[in-house]
């Protein structure tokens, strides 16, 4: 099922539109569906195409399935020889070249394309050759496509070979908050945010769950089971990009559990220091399975150098495995499901609510700002921390000296007016001391976001300051009428 693709298929398809022959790199993480999204392109463009997967054979075997499909291409309706290959990888992309001449555009699709590299190096530099001399000058689209998503990066690196020929690359994400409404329409709002919160948005994952199971029957029929994806993925994410897989997950559990900085990391990794995690959270931000973070109050211009940074997982269902599943596995190598989902509902909506409810009520802000519909134009959203105050939600705008503050609060009470004097007289000034002259000049807007709504002692507060008032329902019909965050 493809779901909520509309911008990576109108990138696709301007491509078709060019009067020249193009070449793009698609990538993103596994489980994003990139093959089933180049496949629906492909098939509803109306072009001739030629799907190739690469795999870990030889590079003979490899020229030889993609000498017969180059063939078939050139020869609808025939079937190549079992045996047929051509000479080399040269000879393939001329005839590639040739196949695809004339006033049609060809799609042509090399899914997995870093395998192929791993088992022919030279391949960047022959492809760059035939690009040069040959495939340019037909009437190809042809898109390099693969998970490994450092060395699709690589490809496109100033020193490699295809370098200023490709476009892109296309980064296929992980789909929105608002597309939990497609894969559970008979779900309530706080059902999917508790989806989303597990899964993300990963569409492998997402289909796996059923919305006419109970929350709890889709955990246990799928993460609690020894066998499967959810049970699976965590080593193979990782451990097909990696040699060190014990290491790599002791530094994913150490984040799940809450470390944030480097040496609280390490510690917990039972790596010997902060430099020695360091190589491990640089190749896991470049996996995009760990995100490194500043708060947006950080000077643009201290940024690269700033000691607040805190590491995150970027992965939703990391987060969930290395914090829930992975520490009981013992347990449930006894089939004792009951026991390991109760201590998981003792604690899944402060986990909600520090992880999850969080980033919606910044994608939130990053809606409304893109729909024009707050008081300033932000540079950036995300939250803040340091200087004796930690803010769920903050945007900023260095230009026009204006800051917005946002509490989101998951819990299961109407949000009192404590909660927003707390944001406004406590916070705030913490805040502005850490911004250029003290804070002097800036003005501040603030949002409050709440699971089950406000009080009115709340609510009159905040309409006192000009605050916006975000509960559950208006956050879910707002994210879905956006349906881009």
């Amino acid at each position: 099922m493809l779901v909520d693709r509309e911008r990576e298929l109108e990138e696709l398809n301007a491509l078709l539109r060019a009067p020249t022959a193009r070449l793009i790199a698609v990538t993103g993480r596994r489980r994003l569906g990139k093959t089933t999204l180049l496949l629906h392109w492909a098939k509803t463009s109306e072009h001739p195409h030629l799907y190739w997967v690469a795999s870990h054979f030889p590079s003979a075997v490899l020229l030889r399935q993609f000498s017969q499909l180059v063939w078939q291409h050139a020869n609808p309706g025939s079937r190549a020889p079992r045996t047929f290959s051509y000479e080399d990888w040269p000879q393939a992309f001329e005839e590639l070249a040739i196949a695809c001449q004339g006033d049609r555009r060809h799609i042509v699709i090399l899914d997995e394309f870093p395998y192929a590299v791993a088992s022919e190096p030279a391949l960047p530099s022959v492809l760059q050759n035939a690009w040069d001399h040959n495939l340019r000058f037909s009437n190809i689209c042809l898109v390099l496509c693969g998970s490994q998503v450092g060395m699709m990066e690589q490809l496109m690196d100033a020193h490699a070979p295809l370098y200023g020929r490709m476009a892109g690359p296309l980064q296929v994400r992980p789909l929105p908050f608002s597309a939990t409404a497609v894969f559970f329409p008979r779900y309530n709002a706080e059902q999917r945010v508790a989806v989303y919160a597990m899964l993300g948005g990963v569409p492998a994952y997402l289909e796996r769950f059923s919305d006419s199971l109970s929350l709890s029957a889709n955990v246990r029929d799928n993460l609690f089971r020894e066998t499967g994806l959810f049970r699976t993925d965590p080593d193979y994410l990782i451990g097909e990009q990696v040699r060190d897989l014990a290491n790599y997950q002791a530094v994913l559990a150490a984040i799940a559990g809450g470390e944030r900085r480097p040496a609280e990391i390490a510690l917990a990794a039972g790596l010997p220091s902060a430099s020695a995690v360091a190589p491990y959270l640089m190749r896991l931000v470049e996996m995009d399975y760990v995100r490194r973070e500043l708060p947006v109050t950080v000077d643009p211009k201290k940024r690269a150098t700033s000691r607040l940074s805190r590491y995150v997982l970027a992965d939703h269902y990391l987060r969930f495995y290395f914090r829930f599943v992975q520490p009981h596995l013992d347990i449930l190598a006894q089939q004792l499901y009951d026991q390991v989902w109760e201590r998981i509902s003792e604690q899944l909506r402060a986990f909600i609510g520090m992880t999850a409810f969080e980033e919606l009520c910044q994608a939130w802000v990053l809606a409304q700002a893109r729909a024009s519909r707050l008081p300033f134009s932000i540079e950036q959203v995300g939250a803040h921390w340091g200087g004796g105050a930690q803010v769920d939600v903050a945007a900023i705008s260095w230009r026009e000296k204006a800051l917005l503050l946002g509490e989101a609060n998951w819990g299961t009470n109407e949000v009192g007016r404590d909660v927003v004097r707390e944001l406004i007289d406590r916070k705030t000034p913490h805040v502005l001391k850490l911004l250029p002259n003290g804070g002097e000049g800036w003005t501040v807007h603030y949002a409050f976001f709440a699971r089950t709504g406000f009080t009115a002692a709340a609510a009159a507060e905040a309409q006192a300051v000009g605050a916006q008032l975000v509960d559950l329902e208006r956050l879910d019909a707002e994210l879905r009428a956006g349906a881009t965050v």
